[in-house]
């Protein structure tokens, strides 16, 4: 496993920031489906649930990455 940095435009950025990119462009489309059908309004506490899915998907493309 090893992650190295990505040249971008000749600035190396860390891994992390482009797998919270992933991610967060996954939660929209999320958030977006979940807010167009009504699913928001069953979930206790909104911002907590979208959160939570949120470290989800980082989780989830760390770990596929990591293979």
């Amino acid at each position: 496993m090893s992650f190295t940095e990505i040249n971008l435009f000749g600035v190396y950025v860390a891994p992390i920031s482009a797998m919270m990119l992933a991610a967060w462009l996954m939660l929209l489309v999320v958030h977006r489906l979940t807010a167009r059908f009504g699913l928001l309004r069953l979930v206790w506490h909104p911002a907590l649930f979208v959160f939570a899915v949120y470290v989800i998907a980082l989780s989830s493309i760390i770990l596929v990455a990591a293979l």
